[in-house]
């Protein structure tokens, strides 16, 4: 302790402030030696300007304490950590009492509690409340520019897990497990250091450091690349990690191999945030997973802003449909001999708020996945089927053209599909052998049980059963015999393969090359139908030569843009007003 006057001069001393101080080397010296210093200089008040002014209100009279932190030198060159206290003594008004602690023990206690509170035990590396302390301090340091003058305002994350690793774990044991992560850190602190190195060869003089290395949990590893200088920079970090993971680890006896899934951030560090790079480097390892492990993927803002688009549009599609968004076009489906109109498929388009007009291609595989199909696909069946009967009441002087209607497997699933045609047919007025229900080849394979019954029942209704994109999936011809299919539609694909009539000169640079073997499957495809009783229906017909080649092969009816394309309920009723389909 101290007595100070009103003017920051040091009055008396006791012995135990010599000896922290270091300014005595006897006892008997010490208040010699500490008598009419400043005491500020003592304890290193002036060099803060907050606690400076503090500490000049407290001599003042006007603040009653002071209290702080200071990191003391020694003139032996030795240094400690001491808390300072300034207080007015309560017997003298024109004096002040400093106490100075010493605190370094409890400091250096701290720091090592923060180290293992900052560490991950098993690899020691930095952990993940490390990595985002230091993520954050990095975006905020660069949002300020405070950075140093040679800095690049960029910043980079190499985010990666361990292909694998649960299998180590389950067949091996933890404490293989445990190794093996301590042995992975290793290399990838050693491509750390590596990257360093070659930064400061390439750019002298500038204050980057190796990346940071922490392991984040699991077996979840990240770099943080300070002051990054591009993507280049963090492909090669990316790769060197995936050379350095490829050589096989040998763990007391244990010689095991594994790889990783890398992915790659890189941007300006003004319009990040911690949440949004952890967000878009999760992200960008997924695809590195889903594109077949073993590989690093860089950041796509084009395909991430197609994944939050799915995202939105699944996340919207079920009360869509209750909100009225969904409307159906249909496309004619015309009889190849006469040109006239046999039927039309609904197709479903989505009026979407935000994202306009959607086909179904944007759409259907989302609502399949969260069973949304089933709400929606009962919506376009009735729709259907009311439309259906509509126009057969406002022609009914020609024949009533059937409505095909595309139904997903997990319709037949997820709900009573037969009860629901029934419901449905009963309720519009139309009658079964109206309505088609389209499902695609690869849904058909491999029917039994509650699928196949179901379908059976349709058609004992009097519905026909259709396979949609026949040719394109497994092309199982023996479950024709069994299934109760009454027509096959023969996908676009064989189709745009026939060969041309047309000379070369006269034929467009889309037309494509003809592909024989095409229209000998198409031939043999048309025939065995036949042959099995059943009708058949080409997708994709958009010129006259493709529509008089398929007329010769027997092809019952044509779809395709030759045609028309798909419309609305009212230009249907128009067409079906005239003699035949007029052409598109």
């Amino acid at each position: 302790m101290a007595v100070v006057d009103r003017d920051g001069l040091v009055v008396t001393a006791n012995e135990a402030m010599g000896a922290l101080l270091g300014t005595a080397t006897e006892a008997t010296e010490t208040t010699e030696t500490l008598t009419g210093r400043v005491a500020a200089e003592l304890v290193d008040l002036a060099s803060d300007p907050r606690t400076w002014h503090a500490y000049r209100e407290v001599l003042r009279g006007r603040q009653a304490r002071l209290r702080c932190t200071r990191r003391l030198k020694r003139p032996d060159g030795t240094s400690l950590w001491v808390q300072v206290s300034v207080a007015p003594l309560p017997e003298e008004e024109r004096a002040i009492l400093l106490s100075v602690a010493d605190i370094s023990a409890n400091r250096q206690l701290q720091a090592r509690l923060r180290h293992l509170q900052m560490h991950d035990p098993v690899t020691r590396l930095p952990n993940r409340a490390f990595f985002f302390e230091r993520l954050t301090a990095a975006l905020e340091r660069d949002a300020y520019d405070v950075y140093d003058a040679v800095g690049t305002g960029r910043i980079g994350l190499v985010y990666l897990d361990l292909d694998g690793f649960k299998a180590v774990n389950d067949t091996l044991g933890h404490r293989v497990g445990d190794r093996l992560l301590a042995a992975v850190a290793e290399r990838l602190t050693r491509c750390a250091e590596a990257a360093g190195h070659t930064r400061v060869c390439t750019m002298p003089g500038t204050s980057a450091g190796a990346p940071l290395v922490a392991r984040l949990g699991g077996d979840e590893f990240a770099l943080l690349v300070e002051d990054s200088t591009g993507t280049e920079q963090l492909a090669d970090l990316a790769e060197s990690v995936l050379k350095a993971l490829q050589a096989p680890f040998d763990l007391s006896g244990q010689r095991l191999s594994v790889s990783a899934s890398i992915g790659v951030v890189e941007r300006q560090s003004a319009s990040a945030t911690a949440t949004g790079l952890m967000q878009a480097a999760d992200t960008t390892l997924y695809w590195a997973k889903a594109d077949g492990k073993a590989r690093w993927t860089l950041f796509d803002p084009e395909r991430n802003a197609h994944r939050m688009t799915r995202q939105a549009l699944s996340s919207t599609l079920r009360a869509a449909v209750g909100r009225g968004e969904f409307v159906l076009e249909y496309q004619p489906l015309v009889g190849m001999a006469d040109g006239e109109v046999r039927g039309v498929e609904a197709l479903v388009r989505w009026h979407h708020p935000q994202f306009g007009v959607l086909t179904p291609n944007r759409f259907i595989s989302l609502a399949e996945e969260d069973g949304s199909i089933v709400q929606l696909g009962r919506w376009v069946l009735a729709t259907a089927c009311r439309q259906a009967r509509r126009w057969q009441l406002d022609h009914p002087d020609r024949a009533p053209i059937f409505v095909s209607v595309n139904v997903a497997v997990r319709q037949v699933w997820d709900s009573d599909l037969v009860a629901d045609v029934a419901e449905i047919l009963a309720e519009t007025g139309l009658a079964p052998h109206l309505l088609q229900l389209e499902l695609t080849e690869s849904a058909l394979m491999g029917s039994a049980g509650r699928p196949l019954q179901a379908l059976k029942a349709l058609s004992d209704m009097g519905v026909r059963i259709a396979i949609d994109d026949f040719g394109t999936g497994y092309s199982n011809l023996a479950y024709l015999s069994r299934l109760p299919v009454s027509v096959l539609k023969l996908d676009g694909a064989f189709v745009r393969g026939f060969q041309f009539e047309t000379p070369q000169e006269d034929r467009d640079e889309d037309d494509g090359q003809p592909n024989p073997a095409d229209e000998i499957i198409v031939e043999a495809l048309v025939q065995l139908a036949h042959r099995l009783g059943l009708t058949v229906t080409a997708e994709g017909v958009e010129t006259d030569a493709q529509a008089s080649r398929l007329r010769r092969l027997g092809c019952d009816t044509g779809q395709g843009w030759l045609y028309s394309r798909a419309v609305s309920p009212q230009r249907i009723a128009e067409i079906l007003g005239a003699a035949a389909c007029p052409r598109a």
